[in-house]
């Protein structure tokens, strides 16, 4: 199955888990295309969409929202799953998942959504987010969870090897 692993990230954190995700379903011996949401014209010729995005201030980066609503009727056709990263912490904050995901999941009749905790890197931030989560005192460092990662990404393998099977 022709499937393609979408994902708007804003410091590369993201980025990388949409990277798992493409390397296990390629490994389930699916055929995967990587772009960048506002790279991509048409959905012609994908079969199914994984769609993801840094989550800041509780929403979905601008690029993955423009994408779901261009792509919304598309979308709606095929199997799609979403994801979302950017909590950070033990336990993760925000605990709660971002509205704005949940109800494009539901849009778009999505199989599912995940959301992935992030990477906070100071290094990687622009003085304002510094400073923003200097004042927030929002922990720092690596938050996101390998395992959980590839569980989702081999259960997606999963569905798409059954819906291959039924076709």
């Amino acid at each position: 199955m022709k499937v393609l692993v979408t994902v708007a990230s804003k410091h590369g954190a993201t980025a990388e888990i949409g990277g798992i995700v493409a390397r296990l379903l390629e490994d389930a011996g699916h055929e995967i295309e990587t772009k960048a949401p506002q790279e991509v014209t048409a959905l012609e010729g994908y079969e199914a969409v994984v769609l993801g995005s840094a989550v800041y201030a509780g929403r979905w980066l601008e690029a993955a929202r423009a994408f779901a609503d261009r792509h919304a009727a598309e979308l709606a056709t095929r199997p799609v799953w979403l994801f979302s990263s950017g909590p950070v912490g033990d336990p993760p904050k925000p605990q709660d998942e971002a509205p704005e995901a949940l109800a494009l999941a539901s849009r778009l009749g999505a199989r599912g959504h995940r959301t992935f905790g992030g990477r906070l890197e100071p290094t990687q931030l622009n003085f304002l987010e510094r400073t923003v989560t200097k004042a927030l005192r929002a922990p720092q460092g690596d938050f996101r969870d390998w395992e959980e990662v590839m569980s989702w990404s081999q259960a997606i393998a999963s569905d798409l090897g059954r819906e291959k099977v039924q076709a």
